[in-house]
């Protein structure tokens, strides 16, 4: 971890430097081993490793650098409240995730928020990555906590990017399935943001981030005050796979980001999983493009152990929806009535003609058995005027 404010600041230039990005700041702390060597340098030795023109631009101090060393130093001194640290991990500290030595393009630097001791041990192995629609359905939205929720009462760590949808889900449901104790120093969610650590993005997740801080980690490796920039977010989901064993894709359409975190896992050499879905929900297809393309198919959180061979024992939830066994007396307001529309409507989007045509009810019959269901949280209402049964995952 950064210690000294000289240590932060030639860590920043050479993050800062124009023209030099982290292929060739990696050379250069290959040759030279630590950013301050490299500074003291002569144009002629920095030529040996990068071209005449990355040469000069180090030799020159970036725009912006001693304002911004001077804020993160600050950052790094002060905590929101005690037991949430504050740290700027380097490549090549003990500290940084070994998982992304692995990738490609590791990052020159992390800025980390919360429980930052348990990075120390992270194991990949350990580790699941758990992706979807920034839209959701509302049974992709379970699926998503009660998977999350399943798999770190297990002991496993949920990594997310704390968007709002599936992302928020997952988190949630690490948060309330996680151990009383952290497993094997594992924590149950970490959070990899595509903004610095200085804002939340989305705002609506302020709350969420800071139960992340307190009991897991928040990811970025984007210098303070980066606003939310739309290229930054494909670009760190390689880091949310690459910190995973296995990405879960819970829903996602066929133009999702999610697709690209999936690919990012395959050419890292990691597992990728998806959960099916209806063959009618848009937001289902980029899973049933996966799955077809050799993605594992998970209906239960064991799918998703056995994948990564772990121990089942502790695994909860599966995707299976309890079978009724009221017959269909189209009663308002009575249990029969309700399991009888429930049966009508299957488990796909369907408009409420459709359904008047499958059950023959009066209209303001159903639409009131559709409104008692939905306060219920059995069944969700979908844009576009559809509704769609919900169950637990």
């Amino acid at each position: 971890m950064v210690n000294t404010p000289e240590e932060l600041a030639s860590w920043l230039r050479l993050a800062l430097t124009p023209g030099v990005g982290p292929e060739t700041a990696r050379r250069l702390l290959a040759t030279w081993g630590q950013p301050g060597a490299i500074f003291e340098q002569t144009d002629t030795a920095l030529q040996q490793v990068v071209s005449v023109l990355q040469a000069h631009a180090l030799r020159e101090a970036p725009q912006g650098w001693r304002e911004l060393t001077d804020e993160t130093w600050r950052w790094l001194q002060t905590s929101p409240e005690p037991g949430i640290a504050r740290a700027l991990i380097t490549l090549g500290d003990p500290d940084y995730p070994a998982a992304l030595l692995e990738i490609p393009d590791p990052p020159l630097m992390l800025y980390a928020l919360g429980q930052i001791g348990a990075l120390h041990g992270l194991e990949i192995g350990h580790c699941v990555a758990m992706v979807g629609s920034r839209n959701p359905t509302p049974q992709g939205q379970i699926n998503a906590r009660e998977f999350a929720r399943s798999l770190a009462a297990s002991g496993l760590t949920i990594v997310s990017g704390l968007a709002l949808g599936v992302d928020g889900a997952a988190h949630e449901g690490a948060l309330l399935g996680a151990l009383p104790e952290v497993k094997n120093g594992m924590p149950p969610t970490i959070a990899v943001v595509g903004t610095g650590l200085d804002r939340v993005y989305p705002r609506q997740h302020r709350d969420l981030a800071h139960q992340i801080a307190k009991r897991g980690v928040i990811l970025s490796e984007y210098p303070l005050g980066t606003p939310p920039l739309a290229p930054n977010f494909p670009r760190r989901n390689r880091l949310i796979s690459g910190l995973s064993q296995g990405t879960l894709v819970v829903e996602a359409a066929l133009q999702s980001g999610s697709l690209i975190t999936a690919k990012q896992a395959l050419e890292q050499g990691r597992d990728v999983m998806a959960i099916p879905g209806s063959i009618h929900s848009a937001q289902s297809k980029g899973c049933h493009l996966l799955i077809k393309q050799g993605a594992k198919l998970v209906e239960s959180s064991q799918d998703v152990l056995e994948e990564l061979n772990l121990p089942v024992e502790q695994a909860q939830g599966t995707l299976a929806l309890q079978p009724s066994s009221a017959n269909d007396d189209p009663h308002h307001g009575d249990n029969k009535s309700e399991d009888a529309l429930l049966r009508a409507m299957g488990h796909d989007p369907v408009s409420l003609d459709a359904l008047q045509a499958r059950c023959g009810w009066p209209t303001a019959n159903l639409q009131a058995q559709l409104l008692e269901l939905e306060l219920m949280g059995q069944v969700g209402r979908l844009p576009g005027g559809l509704f769609q049964r919900v169950g637990s995952a």
